[in-house]
């Protein structure tokens, strides 16, 4: 059998198979079926530092300012303290699945200012977070702002969040990054401990016949899966980083690839959101079945083979192989 035990960021699982940032992290029923069912950690929702001050902006708004307007205000305005915003109420959950689950409880931070990500960060990890995954997600509206301003800033706000807690710190990136890799060698340069590929951006779609946005949430397939086998394999041995995956994972053999590519661990929300406990039991399964049929001792053994480094054809995964994918098709075509 397998040994599926898996080192992520210094952090021991039980297995490679982690429950992504996602709505399920407010559902500690449900967490504790997914551990059950042979989850090795959990990555809690994102909190992000926007909702936070719009929430404290609104109780001062309609609480906070209305106090001291006549001297019987504070007989009828409901406390305060009965309408928790804020951090706390994630501390809170972070503090029950930490003291619930038996797993490591990842914390996910969405920040916005240099300020708000240290003192955040800072929180969660005195809450008892395992490790912070930092979710780098920027959307650059200025046409006078490069790409490399872009990047700068991002470098400096983790570099000021590594400096601030003693727990791993990981970095959820985009595909839109001109050279992935001198980015996250920049991050490793930082102390930063992993990274987590990809990030699934929500943009929203255009209603034609309301002249509106369409802001429903529309969850990944295994088509999105290939980008961040690329990623894997050009990253894997060549940076100091443990590495995730994270989209369009949705089979046993999908989190195998990844694997192979060199995750050392895969993160699911999609399938669980679709699917549930019974979902990850059967990437559990189909995992396992996959890796005992091959003749892998462990998962370690097959982590990586099928990397830039390692695959029997390097070149498959440079640009070389843009021309042979045309070529093959043209080759399909013509036997129609």
């Amino acid at each position: 059998m397998t040994d599926l035990n898996t080192t992520w960021m210094g952090l021991s699982l039980r297995s490679p198979l982690v429950v992504a940032a996602c709505p399920l992290s407010d559902d500690l029923p449900q967490l504790e079926k997914l551990v059950a069912a042979g989850a090795g950690a959990v990555v809690m929702r994102s909190l992000f530092e926007e909702q936070i001050a719009v929430e404290q902006m609104a109780v001062h708004r309609h609480i906070d300012s209305w106090v001291d307007t006549n001297a019987e205000a504070r007989s009828f305005l409901p406390d305060r303290n009965l309408f928790p915003v804020g951090v706390e109420p994630y501390l809170a959950q972070l503090e029950r699945l930490r003291s619930r689950l038996g797993v490591p409880v990842l914390a996910s931070l969405n920040g916005v200012t240099p300020g708000g990500w240290t003192d955040l960060a800072a929180q969660l990890e005195s809450a008892g977070a395992a490790a912070i995954e930092l979710n780098l997600y920027d959307i650059c509206t200025d046409p006078a702002m490069s790409g490399a301003e872009v990047e700068d800033w991002q470098v400096s706000t983790v570099c000021e969040v590594v400096g601030r807690v003693s727990v791993p710190v990981s970095v959820k990136l985009s595909p839109n990054y001109t050279s992935v890799p001198a980015f996250a060698a920049r991050l490793a340069a930082a102390g930063v401990s992993g990274v987590v590929l990809f990030n699934r951006f929500y943009q929203p779609d255009v209603l034609l016949d309301s002249l509106d946005l369409d802001t429903r949430l529309h969850l990944s397939t295994s088509a999105e899966l290939p980008s961040r086998l690329h990623a894997l394999a050009l990253l894997h041995g060549r940076v100091p980083l443990a590495l995730a995956a994270t989209g369009g994972i949705h089979t046993g053999r999908d989190a195998a690839k990844a694997i192979l590519c060199g995750a050392d661990v895969v993160q699911l929300a999609s399938a669980l959101l679709e699917g549930g406990p019974a979902a990850l039991s059967s990437i559990l399964a189909e995992l396992l079945g996959w890796l005992n049929g091959n003749g892998y001792a462990s998962v370690n053994e097959a982590r990586g083979i099928m990397s830039l480094e390692n695959a029997p054809d390097p070149t498959t995964w440079e640009r070389l192989n843009y021309m042979r994918m045309l070529q093959g098709w043209q080759s399909r075509a013509g036997r129609r």
